[in-house]
């Protein structure tokens, strides 16, 4: 039987904002006592070092040493505390992140601290289970997240009052955690959002559109990949990150890939097409919304990205992140942002075989691309990553010139 955390104090730690904050709020209004991590980066990769193996997994040295920086501060003394990590159960170090950090919490003197595992496999026996309303606030929470992040970087990266941009992404995450907007009146919510959007104040300034792709956690979490999204801001582009819920979507694909090439028995492959098509049919009602109100561009579905695949790599290809990331700088390229970067943990064999490997493809197809590798451990200097993405900005401006 699973057992109950409502009375304790669970530890998030922080890859995507605003999902996790929306998520969050859904949760601790449901009775929970969530609490997101934010820890600087220098004492997170510290703590990571002393109970993690540099050879690790980068994204699992941070997350480790933010939980152990956590524990280790004080702040929690004399409450029951746990921690959540969210798991897809791949087949890659990730999936060993769960033993790592009980291993890490029994050397670090908080063995009696449980480790919670948020996954959709039933991989560990302290798995969170939420009634099916909340599981549908935490869905709804991902699309909104998008949402929000993609007006945001398109906003700030064009605002005329610096500043402005913020307040209203601040306004809009306070917005969906009142009340039951969480739950209901979706399109009409993102409605209210682009137009609050639409306030900020632009310049027609051309910038050049960088995509972002890489390793789920190092795509998305700031202390992960160095503030990458504000590095492009400070030096003139736009940076655009791809849907969250498509990762989502790519891994239910992979039970449906599963099904029809590998011959895994079961119904959950039937299971997952319905809430796919209704999850596509969210990314197109967002992008119907940002068209029609707004002066902002909106980006690809799930499908786009299926379908710039082609010719690209197989869809059996699916350890990590398998085919999808090869398949969103495509995608990418297809909407006209020919300038990617591909964020990745040094050492973490699908990105950099995957990767790395479809690159080959890419450039045949698209001669335009633009796309630079930057890994990320312990020891990257961060010199050398931002003289990776310089170089790709300015050949990214002479593109914009041309």
């Amino acid at each position: 039987m699973a057992k109950d955390f409502r009375d304790y104090t669970i530890l998030v730690p922080m890859m995507a904002e605003p999902h996790f904050t929306l998520m969050v709020d859904a949760l601790n209004k449901s009775g929970y006592n969530f609490e997101i991590l934010s820890t600087g980066f220098e004492q997170v990769i510290d703590y990571g070092l002393k109970f993690v193996h540099n050879d690790m997994c980068y994204p699992a040295l941070i997350v480790i040493g933010q939980f152990i920086e956590a524990l280790s501060s004080g702040r929690y003394s004399g409450r029951k505390v746990a921690v959540l990590l969210p798991q897809t159960g791949g087949g890659c170090r990730a999936s060993n992140y769960v033993f790592l950090l009980r291993k890490a919490l029994e050397r670090s003197g908080f063995k009696d601290v449980p480790v919670i595992s948020l996954n959709a496999s039933g991989i560990d026996e302290n798995t969170l289970h939420v009634p099916f309303g909340v599981l549908m606030k935490l869905v709804n929470a991902l699309f909104y997240g998008d949402f929000i992040r993609l007006l945001y970087n398109q906003a700030r990266s064009h605002e005329k009052n610096k500043g402005d941009s913020k307040k209203v992404y601040d306004e809009a995450v306070a917005f969906l955690c009142d009340g039951s907007r969480m739950t209901h009146g979706f399109r009409k919510n993102i409605e209210h959002i682009a137009d609050m959007f639409e306030t900020v104040e632009r310049t027609d300034e051309r910038k050049p559109v960088v995509g972002i792709v890489g390793e789920i956690y190092l795509k998305y979490s700031p202390i992960g990949n160095n503030y990458l999204e504000d590095y492009l801001v400070e030096k003139g582009a736009e940076p655009v990150t791809s849907a969250l819920a498509d990762f989502m979507l790519y891994c239910m694909n992979n039970t449906i890939v599963d099904h029809r090439v590998y011959k895994m028995e079961g119904i959950s492959w039937l299971l997952v097409k319905p809430v796919m098509d209704f999850a596509v049919h969210r990314e197109k009602m967002m992008n119907d919304v940002i068209r029609k109100r707004t002066g902002f561009r909106g980006s690809h579905t799930f499908r786009d990205i299926e379908k710039a695949r082609s010719g690209i790599i197989d869809v059996e290809v699916k350890m990590g992140e398998g085919w999808l990331l090869s398949s969103e700088i495509a995608s990418y390229i297809e909407e006209g942002i020919e300038n990617v970067v591909i964020a990745q943990p040094f050492g973490c064999l699908p990105n950099h075989i995957v990767a790395r490997g479809a690159l080959a493809n890419i450039r045949r197809k698209y001669p335009v691309s633009n796309v630079v590798s930057v890994d990320y451990d312990p020891s990257a200097s961060r010199a050398n990553q931002e003289n990776r993405i310089n170089l790709m900005l300015m050949n990214a401006r002479k593109l914009l010139e041309k």
